[in-house]
């Protein structure tokens, strides 16, 4: 804590003690809760807020933690954003006791009265906050507060006429006070020679409007009550003119301090560039990989074979055209991270750490969550395609079932509804009954029918089909026309066994015919829909299975032939008889709609169909070798670029660790070596395209090899990225050793000792071994001592360290000394007999244009006591090079 003279502490007590009575003069108060709200309003805007009524806004204690937060440039607890009474008294209190804590005693002061709106106690505690960050630290001529405040005034004011500064409230009341501070500091804003102390209303009005606008100072007082109070309030006259003596002292001091940074300000400029540019491209970077994974995620079917192929289509674009620059991107980014790092060190700069999120290890792993999207997305495309694929499939043989079964059925309910055969002779009865029979077994061998289409309907449903709908509801009219027929069938059955009884003749051939008919048309529309029914094959195997089968079928023919053979033999013989006999049968027959014409037809159709389907078969036999051929293609390609990616990784990952040559020679043979991988491109694109023709031919495996084209991706993508950032590695111990003056014998030493204890051979070292390591080198190590040494060479705590970060620390242990005794030397040039640097002297060694940059950023740091604007050794090489071993 800052610590205050004697003198200071017995004024700050005196003022504690102020005269709260006076605050209920309403004039006084008047002019205090004016001045005071300004006040805390010209330090509130810098946080982007205000406020209107002095006890009602500091109730919560949110903004006069703000308040306190800005005045003093400290971090105070972190508020409570609750609404209750209790939340309110806390946040007040924790304002409370960081005012104690900068040695200031409140008297009678509570968090219960700032928070329940008591003007006299909020009042006063502004009062103590301004004595204590804008009054108490002016000190001028060993005199300091308010005392050292009015000393300044009168110094100020001395060399006007009718200007007597003895006091903070009638030596003000006619303005030429106010207006003489203005003109001693800025001449050109006020014409002293045309006021009149007679005229204090101008004097007062002229001098607030010029502060306002000219010196940033708000109005915080009115002419009318300071020409119309007897006294003016002191508190509030001292808190207006405190803002003239910072406006003017502040505006001095920080013109001083920003030149002591300057002559690194190059450096630091340079490598906030780095810093920003770095940001942007990662933040870029992210930003694409957060737009990209949801579009990736995103797994909403399409309700067409057509939509699918876009969407493939859609993700190869983005394979092709929009991830490679993405890619460079993240290599780049590594690397300018590396060298960022790396200049840091150099200029002994604390390691770079990127904003919350924008690491290295959040950007890969990013690209990591980017990849396993892009990786089931595609995997999800393709099952989408072969699943659109069998739903097309079912959809066209229900509606050709459903088409066959509807045109069958047709016309069946009306004729099982007829009663011809109550005015039926003998004959015409048996017939019917005859009749009735083969209906019935006609029936039942379309049962089988039936059952296909509702199983077909039920897939359809659980493969989710867009069009289920349509779908379940023409399997409900056929299923329910199916219950309609077998109850009318049942009914007219037992109809007809009522009138058998009855009628005893029956012609046995028509009924043969009739019983011989009806399977074997059966058969031929089985036969016509088998013949017409698509397939869907992915290898020669299952086309040679149908080829086979459909062999097998044609082999049946002959037989089939015999039995149609015999059933025209019975309808021949039926006819000879009718011919023979003179039966009088109506020209049909009256068990069965079938006749020989139909069959004839139907087989007829059977033939015809039988060299279509040898046809089909064929050209899918000669697609699937085709495919074939594709798969071989690839996997011949496929199997030697694999392995070759593999050998390049293995062998980078050995030049990495191995020491042959001087630096540059290394960076020429890997830039060599980079060069003739970047040739092998060629192999890469023609791999992709045969990969993109097996797509197209919608080809989903390939038994001929272990590779697939994202495997190749994936291994090719990361021998690009891992042979730059070796090299990068190699420029960056180029940098480091030319910036530390070591020789290449040191290089190696390094080099051997790195490799030693690098007993794994990756490349780095464990936390252990690097301990190790240093033991065996002389460091005697303490477990802070080595947490410190991780903490330089591991900034980013991965728990490792590399070899550049292991030559940077070795190189640096031996730099630290130079660069004091380069500081040094500096300081002596510009200082001369002196002990100090005056802002002149350093502004003299800088381009204008970077002077207000340089007076920011030397704030933190003051001179020697008596010499105003002045510059120590201690704080020179501090605000140059940091807090550091210096």
């Amino acid at each position: 804590m800052e610590q205050y003279d004697g003198e200071d502490e017995v004024y700050m007590q005196q003022e504690d003690d102020w005269d709260r009575d006076l605050l209920l003069d309403p004039a006084w108060e008047k002019q205090q809760r004016k001045t005071f709200t300004a006040w805390c309003n010209s330090h509130l805007r810098k946080a982007g807020t205000q406020i209107d009524n002095i006890e009602e806004d500091f109730r919560d204690g949110l903004k006069l933690m703000l308040l306190l937060e800005v005045i003093s440039g400290e971090r105070l607890a972190k508020p409570e954003r609750g609404k209750m009474r209790v939340h309110k008294i806390s946040n007040v209190n924790k304002a409370l006791d960081f005012i104690a804590s900068k040695g200031v005693k409140l008297v009678s002061i509570g968090a219960e009265e700032i928070v329940d709106g008591n003007a006299k106690m909020t009042l006063g505690m502004i009062w103590t906050i301004i004595l204590r960050f804008a009054i108490q630290d002016i000190s001028v001529e060993e005199t300091s507060a308010k005392e050292g405040l009015l000393l300044w005034c009168q110094r100020k004011t001395a060399p006007y006429k009718n200007v007597n500064i003895q006091n903070f409230h009638i030596s003000w009341k006619d303005g030429l006070g106010f207006c003489a501070l203005i003109h001693r500091h800025r001449p050109e804003l006020i014409d002293y020679g045309k006021l009149r102390k007679d005229d204090p209303m101008t004097n007062l009005n002229t001098a607030f409007d010029v502060a306002e606008k000219y010196l940033d100072i708000p109005k915080m007082l009115d002419a009318e009550d300071i020409v119309s109070t007897l006294r003016p309030d002191e508190k509030a006259v001292m808190t207006y003119v405190s803002c003239y003596y910072h406006a003017f002292s502040g505006k001095q001091k920080a013109e001083t301090a920003a030149n002591r940074i300057c002559k690194v300000l190059a450096v630091n400029q340079e490598n906030e560039q780095l810093m920003e540019d770095y940001e942007k491209l990662a933040s870029d970077l992210l930003e694409w990989i957060r737009r990209t994974i949801p579009w990736l995620e995103n797994r909403q079917p399409e309700n067409t074979m057509q939509a699918m192929q876009q969407k493939l289509e859609d993700f190869r674009d983005y394979r092709r055209q929009h991830k490679p620059p993405k890619v460079q991107e993240k290599c780049q980014l590594e690397i300018n991270f590396n060298t960022l790092q790396t200049k840091l060190r150099l200029s002994n700069r604390p390691a770079f750490m990127p904003s919350e999120g924008k690491m290295v290890s959040d950007i890969n792993y990013g690209w990591g969550n980017l990849e396993g999207a892009e990786k089931g997305y595609e995997e999800w495309l393709l099952n989408e395609i072969r699943r659109l694929e069998r739903l097309d499939h079912l959809a066209e043989k229900f509606r050709q079932k459903a088409a066959i079964h509807e045109s069958w059925t047709e016309g069946k309910g009306q004729m099982l509804q007829m009663s011809d055969y109550e005015t039926a002779s003998l004959s015409e009865i048996k017939a019917l009954l005859k009749k009735h029979e083969a209906f019935e077994s006609d029936l039942a061998a379309h049962q089988d029918r039936v059952e296909q289409i509702a199983a077909i309907a039920q897939e359809l449903n659980d493969l989710d089909y867009y069009d289920s709908r349509n779908v379940n509801a023409r399997c409900q009219r056929i299923c329910d026309d199916w219950d309609q027929l077998g109850s009318l069938t049942q009914k007219r059955s037992e109809a007809l066994q009522r009138t058998e009884k009855l009628l005893e003749t029956i012609d046995q051939l028509y009924l043969e015919f009739a019983k011989r008919a009806a399977p074997f048309n059966n058969w031929m529309e089985g036969a016509m829909e088998d013949l017409q029914d698509t397939f869907i094959v992915h290898t020669t195997e299952e086309i040679q299975g149908l080829i086979t089968a459909h062999d097998q079928f044609k082999a049946t023919l002959p037989e089939a032939d015999k039995e149609r053979q015999a059933i025209l033999g019975i309808h021949n013989e039926i006819a000879k008889i009718v011919q023979t006999y003179h039966v009088n049968m109506a020209g049909t027959n009256p068990y069965t709609t079938i006749n020989t014409s139909e069959i004839d037809a139907k087989w007829g159709k059977v033939q015809q169909l039988v060299p279509l389907r040898d046809q089909s078969l064929m050209e899918e036999n000669a697609r699937q070798q085709n495919n074939e051929r594709l798969r071989r293609q690839f996997a011949q390609q496929a199997n030697v670029i694999g392995p070759w990616i593999q050998n390049k990784m293995e062998e980078i990952g050995r030049i990495s660790i191995e020491m042959n040559g001087t630096l540059e020679d290394q960076l020429t043979n890997l830039r060599q070596y980079e060069k003739s991988i970047v040739n092998y491109k060629p192999k890469i694109d023609q791999l992709e395209g045969d990969h993109q023709l097996i797509q197209e031919a919608l080809i989903f495996d390939n038994k001929h090899t272990k590779y697939t084209m994202e495997h190749i991706r994936v291994g090719w993508e990361q021998l690009l990225t891992t042979i730059a950032r070796t090299i990068n590695e190699i420029e960056n111990q180029i940098l480091t050793r030319d910036a530390k003056g070591i020789t290449q014998e040191q290089l190696n030493e390094f080099r051997a000792s790195f490799n030693h204890f690098d007993r794994k051979r990756l490349g780095y070292m464990d936390a252990e071994d690097f301990k190790t390591c240093l033991i065996s080198i002389g460091y005697n190590l303490g477990e802070n001592e080595f947490s410190r040494i991780m903490s330089i060479v591991d900034p980013n705590r991965m728990g490792v360290v590399t070899f550049q970060a292991f030559i940077d620390f070795m190189s640096r242990e031996t730099a630290d000394t130079d660069t004091a005794d380069q500081v040094m030397a500096s300081f002596k040039v510009l200082a001369g007999d002196k002990n100090y640097i005056l802002a002149d002297e350093l502004r003299r060694e800088l381009p204008p244009d970077q002077a207000d940059y340089c007076i920011a950023r030397m704030a933190p740091y003051t001179g020697p006591d008596g010499v105003p604007g002045a510059l120590d050794y201690m704080s020179f090489s501090t605000a140059l090079y940091g807090e550091s071993d210096l």
